[in-house]
């Protein structure tokens, strides 16, 4: 895994969900908000304890975690 030092995992926040710097801030949340149209700009005034890096590594964290490696499959012919 790359280094996302601002995502945390703790089971007592969140039920271990990955948050922002322990906060109860999920990943998940931050994502949903800029995928429904949400500017940088209105989640850091909607969250004013957030920071831009914070925002930009969860969206960083959730491509990490899309990436796909195919393996196509290879069928033998009896």
């Amino acid at each position: 895994m790359l280094n996302f030092d601002r995502i945390t995992f703790d089971p007592a926040v969140m039920g271990g969900r990955a948050c922002i710097r322990g906060m109860r801030v999920t990943v998940s949340l931050l994502v949903n908000l800029f995928a429904n149209g949400m500017t940088l700009g209105e989640i850091l005034a909607e969250y004013p304890y957030l920071e831009a890096e914070d925002v930009q590594q969860a969206l960083a964290y959730v491509a990490w975690l899309a990436e796909e490696v195919v393996h196509p499959l290879e069928l033998s012919v009896a």
